[in-house]
């Protein structure tokens, strides 16, 4: 195995919180060499997020892992131009400051590209770079509400709701590193520099593949169907005999004739298409419900699984963390903690490779543990030099 895909290329991580920040992380874990600004006195937010151990944010310890620390000030005069010299080291500048800010601090695209100009910039932002909206402030939620995706997220006599994670940043993260990757390679072909301007409601608004389209077609918004989905029935979620949640959506027409094999309920084969479920929607996932409430969770999975019907349990963290696929797969690892040392369970990098491995590297770094090493090494700072910036507030 190889020291994965990304070796070789430097990531210059000038974000805070989640989606920017998981964009780096994501290109550390396959062999980017990730150096992330952070504020002297505060450092990232993400660093005090709860519930702490040891003083130091549980999330943390992912949030920061494969990365080193570098402590710059960047209201300061004298920062812009220590952040320019970093970009001319690096091959990518991940950022989720508005636009606004970036041009105050004097480290937008332009300002970073006259240090280096092949430079690439990846711009998350809550609404991007262009139209009305781009000086606005936004988080996930403010993102996900933008979209449409909490309009249609709910049950249809209640008020929308949130989905139960802030799913723009990590869908947002994803596709900004996704975006990291076509502009370097765009600029491997042509030798420009290249900036992705990702706003947080964007790669949301492209996930949701039948939103626009419907409308389009049909001139009415899709409303809120709770666990039901618009075009497929039964898909819902079910309560076990031994009061568990199983995740049942009978995607296709194999799935359907196998689950009602499953049920041994022939009389439901009548409904022989998509179109026929959907109408008769409330006896079918009426059917389904008391089916599956009349069996226990794990007998039940054994039967419908036999029978090649896609289904599983709604697992909370201490399920995942004891699933035996997930052990068996590593998609849970842990790490020895910093401080008193114990091990802290965290997601593995997600997917398998023939060629080359991810890895988590180094832990989640403290707050400014590689100032003087990377000014100094990338820099070309003395350590006077860097000791007097620090004495004055810059690092």
């Amino acid at each position: 195995m190889s020291d994965g895909p990304m070796s070789g290329v430097r990531v210059l991580d000038v974000s805070t919180i989640l989606a920017g920040p998981l964009a780096s992380a994501l290109l550390g874990e396959f062999g980017a060499e990730v150096i992330k600004i952070e504020h002297p006195a505060e450092g990232d937010p993400a660093r005090l997020y709860p519930p702490l151990e040891d003083g130091v944010s549980a999330a943390w310890t992912m949030l920061g892992r494969t990365k080193r620390s570098v402590t710059i000030d960047l209201h300061h005069p004298e920062a812009a131009h220590l952040v320019g010299r970093l970009a001319a080291a690096s091959d990518i500048v991940v950022t989720n400051f508005r636009p606004a800010t970036l041009r105050r601090f004097r480290i937008d695209f332009d300002d970073l590209r006259a240090y280096r100009p092949d430079l690439v910039m990846v711009h998350v932002s809550a609404f991007g770079r262009t139209g009305p909206y781009a000086e606005r402030p936004g988080f996930a939620r403010v993102a996900e509400a933008f979209a449409g995706l909490t309009y249609r997220t709910g049950d249809p006599d209640r008020p929308p709701v949130f989905s139960g994670y802030p799913v723009a940043d990590g869908v947002t993260g994803i596709y900004a590193a996704f975006a990291a990757l076509l502009a370097l390679r765009q600029r491997d072909l042509t030798g420009a520099a290249q900036l992705a301007d990702i706003p947080l409601y964007e790669p949301l608004l492209r996930m949701m593949e039948d939103f626009v389209v419907e409308y389009g077609a049909t001139g009415a918004s899709r409303e809120r169907q709770g666990n039901e989905n618009p075009h497929i029935s039964p898909n819902n979620l079910y309560r076990t005999r031994d009061g568990r949640w199983l995740a049942l959506p009978a995607s296709t027409e194999q799935m359907w004739r196998r689950l009602v094999g499953v049920m041994d309920a022939p009389d439901l084969a009548v409904h022989d298409s998509m179109t026929a479920r959907l109408e008769h929607r409330e006896e079918i996932e009426a059917r389904v419900a008391a089916f599956v409430a009349a069996h226990d969770l794990e007998p039940l999975m054994a039967s419908l699984i036999g029978a090649g019907v896609a289904a599983g349990p709604v697992n909370s963290a201490a399920d995942v963390c004891a699933d035996p696929h997930i052990r068996a797969r590593g998609s849970v690892v842990e790490v020895p903690g910093e401080g008193s040392g114990r091990p802290r369970l965290m997601q593995a990098p997600a997917g398998r490779f023939s060629g080359f491995d991810a890895t988590i590297g180094h832990g989640a770094p403290a707050l400014g543990e590689h100032t003087t090493d990377i000014l100094r090494d990338l820099v070309g700072l003395t350590e006077p030099e860097i000791d007097d910036l620090r004495d004055r507030g810059v690092v």
